[in-house]
């Protein structure tokens, strides 16, 4: 492991504790067409297979406020550049306020870290943690501030994100060119991303293991239910707008209305439902969370809005399965939790919520697992997955995940743009 100091800033250095502007470039090799990689990533291989010797894991969140004085701040993070006024933020800082200005999702963070750590020891892997968010403290530039204090140059990152789309994969390769930028550590820090893990494994059993118990719950608690008839089983995930989601994966494998984003969730839900045990239970793919303007089409159907018809098509309980999300962000404890069970009890129906996979051990491990296919350049004919649409790629495509309102930015991570 590298052990040269390249450039401390200390502890108190004022530079610390912001988010980053945009990059204006990002920094490749000479001859390569993937910016800030490692030289077995620079020319672009779908799969790398040429084991590289990492010096460290980037562990990346979106980040969240910690006290009712960061919800305002945090939200002009998210927003930035988007020209929104307080008063309209406010109106999404009551689901934070509801909590006490507090988002789980930084604690959830320390503990994956913490997971993480515990199973690469376990494991006997010698490789350091370090976490960084993209909208608050401690944000990806600290980390990878951090990461030049210590001498590591190569890192291997994990967003904590596991589909395709410009907010769950592009976005965060940004926010790594920004955090390169931002701490003038291009020339010397080289960062690579395990491939989108929508279809590992260690995320998709979780769901599987939640859905069959909520099953069972229904069956224990309701005589006489019948699956087939009286259940209805809804994946919920984050909805984006469908001019973005269309430019969602690359462009050459056709996924159709949706793109990439829609097509990755179906795919997972379909073995879900298989490997639980419930292929005679109907079940539909649903979306949450929009924020755009009313004008702007974004993925449906709303979750509400489908709770809202299942009584009329014989339902009588209802199955969540957050399939979208990691953990239990913001968006799972209020519109899921809340707003979703709301429905739900209003149209007389039983509702149960599975689990979000947290640190569940098969996450976990399953993380490690996609670390250690880039330390030993794992063959892509060896690289588990669940679908068919996988292994996903270890170097986003050209192209892949544009921003349809911002266009291409600087990003790491794939072939540009």
């Amino acid at each position: 492991m590298a052990a040269t100091n390249l450039g401390s800033t200390g502890a108190d250095d004022p530079a610390r504790g912001h988010k980053p502007p945009h990059a204006e470039s990002a920094p490749f090799a000479p001859g390569a067409v993937v910016a800030g990689a490692t030289p077995p990533a620079q020319s672009g291989p779908e799969h790398v297979e040429v084991p590289v010797a990492y010096d460290a894991i980037l562990l990346a969140g979106f980040g969240g406020p910690e006290g009712q004085d960061d919800v305002i701040p945090f939200l002009r993070n998210v927003t930035r550049g988007r020209g929104i006024p307080d008063e309209r933020l406010e109106e999404v800082a009551h689901h934070y306020r509801h909590f006490g200005g507090v988002s789980p999702i930084n604690q959830h963070n320390r503990e994956l870290k913490a997971a993480l750590e515990a199973e690469l020891a376990r494991r006997g892997v010698d490789l350091p943690v370090l976490w960084g968010n993209r909208n608050w403290d401690p944000y990806l530039n600290d980390a990878v501030r951090e990461a030049g204090e210590r001498g590591f140059t190569k890192l291997i990152a994990i967003a904590t994100s596991a589909y395709s789309s410009y907010s769950s994969c592009r976005q965060y390769r940004e926010d790594y060119a920004d955090a390169l930028a931002d701490t003038g550590l291009g020339d010397v820090i080289e960062i690579d991303k395990v491939r989108q893990f929508f279809d590992h494994p260690g995320f998709v059993t979780p769901f599987v293991e939640g859905l069959r118990d909520a099953l069972a719950k229904l069956d224990a608690e309701h005589e006489g239910l019948d699956r087939t008839t009286e259940v209805e089983v809804l994946f919920a995930t984050h909805s984006i707008p469908t001019a973005d989601a269309a430019k969602s994966g690359p462009a050459e494998r056709g996924f159709g209305e949706g793109g990439a984003y829609a097509a990755q969730h179906r795919a997972v839900a379909e073995v879900v439902m298989r490997e639980a045990g419930a292929s005679d239970v109907p079940w539909q793919l649903v979306y949450q969370s929009r924020s755009g303007p009313p004008t702007q089409p974004w993925l449906e159907p709303d979750v509400n809005d489908a709770i809202a018809e299942l009584p009329a098509a014989g339902r009588k309980a209802v199955v969540i399965v957050p399939l979208g999300f990691v953990s239990d962000h913001m968006e799972v404890m209020w519109d899921l939790d809340e707003e979703a069970m709301e429905t739900a009890g209003e149209h007389g129906l039983t509702a149960v919520r599975v689990a979000t996979p947290g640190t569940h051990p098969a996450y976990v491990s399953g993380l490690v697992d996609l670390v250690l296919e880039r330390v030993n350049g794992t063959p892509t004919a060896e690289r588990p997955h669940v679908t068919d649409l996988g292994p996903w790629y270890d170097t986003c495509r050209p192209g892949c995940c544009e921003n349809v309102r911002l266009g291409f930015r600087p990003a790491l991570a794939g072939i540009a743009p």
